[in-house]
């Protein structure tokens, strides 16, 4: 039983799909360092010096100072401006895995377009030949 659950997490699939998700994960915190630390400041700036990460609105009568002091205190809150952040982080994430599903796609139809460019058919018994041929080699008819 050791060996088959050894063969099974050992094949390409499996370690292909960690490895997937292990970068995925690493790219995922590298893009919400980028909105919240590089995007967001300067679009707070513009918008009157907000910081997002800070916006939020008070579902109790208590007044906070910072969503940090109400969820601090308990206080019912709904922090809008983490949601825009997340938005922006799902969005930017999922653009780069369109691009690079894109080019993966693009790669594939590249090498269907190559295999199919490789045979030909034989004008006299439909047979598939090289592209190249002069000669069937299924009827030994001589090809144009």
């Amino acid at each position: 039983m050791l060996k088959e659950f050894k063969e099974f997490a050992m094949r390409g699939n499996i370690l292909d799909m960690a490895m997937g998700i292990v970068i995925g994960a690493a790219f995922g915190k590298i893009v919400t360092s980028f909105v919240n630390d590089v995007l967001m400041p300067p679009i707070g700036l513009l918008l009157g010096e907000v910081d997002f990460t800070n916006l939020f609105i008070n579902l109790s009568d208590t007044p906070y100072p910072s969503l940090a002091a109400a969820q601090e205190a308990g206080a019912p809150v709904i922090a809008w401006g983490m949601f825009v952040n997340n938005i922006l982080d799902f969005i930017i994430i999922a653009f780069v895995l369109f691009l690079i599903i894109r080019q993966v796609n693009k790669m594939r139809r590249e090498e269907e377009v190559e295999a199919e460019v490789k045979t030909k058919s034989c004008s006299y018994c439909k047979s598939e030949i090289a592209i190249d041929a002069s000669r069937c080699p299924h009827c030994t008819s001589e090809l144009k």
